[in-house]
């Protein structure tokens, strides 16, 4: 007969190994992010400035392509190898030349495209979806880093919360703390069994002298 104690023993185990997994696959993640960009910042260091890797991850964090892509959406961009590839409408993630944002990194709609025979190289005029105007200073295809092939809303929420006190002791302090007990509870188990059948066979051995 299953008692109210086993229940409740069984329910919080099923939650202890719920974000045991949910913990461990977040790390698995993480883990495969930071060796993707530890590999790609060795074959920058490697093959120099025009090295570009084929995907790269930002945190979106302006409100310029609101309502396509809200603050603290996450963004994947693939790199773009021929400069053509890049159509009207595409969303793309450049180093802005701009005078209002000199050095940022932009993530904005390509409106037009044009080769500047000046440069030797494709510009692409852009814009936020949330902007009135387009941005003062085209992309060029040199300072370009993607284009976006992915958006995961919100996940920058998610970020923000691991980063916080609050988001590091419930992530990682206290799935550590349910993994412990786990174990502990296991232990204490093999050990209660273990003194059952200690004391069985005692009996067993009492019961067999005493005939």
């Amino acid at each position: 007969m299953i008692t109210k104690k086993m229940r409740i023993k069984s329910i919080l185990n099923y939650i202890g190994s719920v974000i045991s997994w949910t913990v461990f696959s977040i790390l698995i993640i993480c883990a495969a992010f930071l060796m993707y960009y530890f590999v790609s910042l060795k074959l920058y260091e490697a093959k120099g400035s025009k090295y570009r890797p084929f995907f790269s991850v930002y945190t979106i964090v302006s409100q310029s392509m609101v309502p396509t892509i809200n603050v603290l959406d996450v963004i994947i961009n693939k790199t773009v190898y021929e400069p053509t590839d890049i159509k009207v409408n595409d969303i793309i993630t450049f180093e802005s030349t701009g005078v209002l944002s000199y050095g940022k990194t932009v993530t904005h709609r390509v409106k037009d495209i044009y080769y500047d025979e000046s440069v030797s190289d494709y510009e692409y005029v852009t814009k936020g979806d949330n902007n009135p105007i387009k941005d003062d200073t085209p992309a060029s295809y040199s300072n370009l880093i993607g284009k976006v092939v992915l958006k995961i809303p919100g996940l920058g929420n998610v970020q923000r919360f691991v980063g916080s006190k609050i988001g590091w002791l419930v992530v990682v302090i206290i799935p550590a703390l349910v993994i412990i007990i786990q174990d502990i509870m296991k232990v204490s188990n093999v050990k209660k069994r273990a003194d059952i059948e200690n004391q069985k066979i005692v009996s067993q051995e009492e019961h067999i002298q005493w005939e």
